[in-house]
């Protein structure tokens, strides 16, 4: 079998993006709360950069982004909207999406943050596996579907410093 190939994402590309995020949130309830309008909540804020697992088929079957956040004394940028569709899943795609996540920030010697409801478990296993640290805990300032509080883990993973100029 051909592995799925992780490249930039394209504007063609999200109807295949929705279509992928809506097999996963039937299957895994993520997102938790469905968006009104899932092709800007794939947009918003607006990504420095995103990429997609492409199946041969040409079917989009996984997803990450990077938004550049400004408040830190570091570079750093959060990685958000990582999914990888149900029919996909075991050939490491989301090991593959972060990885690319990863190099993109290490090219720009910034660092990388994410959050994560604490009750997706894989999400949490797959961010330990992968290196990132959990440097805290906080409650989401969005609610569950039911009304209830979402606690989230916070996860960071540093770039190497930029090299010293001359």
């Amino acid at each position: 079998m051909i592995p799925p190939r992780i490249r930039r994402r394209r504007a063609t590309d999200l109807d295949g993006c929705v279509a992928a995020l809506a097999e996963v949130h039937r299957v895994d309830g993520y997102p938790m709360n469905w968006p009104a309008d899932p092709h800007r909540w794939l947009c918003e804020p607006r990504p420095a950069r995103a990429w997609v697992a492409v199946a041969p088929d040409a079917a989009i079957v996984g997803h990450v982004a990077v938004h550049r956040l400004s408040e830190p004394a570091r570079p750093t940028a959060e990685v958000a909207r990582l999914f990888v569709a149900p029919a996909a899943r075991g050939l490491a795609l989301g090991d593959a999406l972060l990885a690319r996540a990863r190099q993109w920030a290490n090219e720009r010697a910034t660092d990388l943050v994410l959050e994560v409801a604490e009750r997706d478990s894989a999400a949490v296993a797959l961010y330990e596996r992968t290196g990132w640290r959990c440097t805290g805990t906080r409650t989401a300032p969005w609610t569950a579907p039911d009304g209830g509080p979402v606690p989230l883990r916070e996860f960071t993973v540093r770039a190497p410093s930029a090299p010293a100029e001359d």
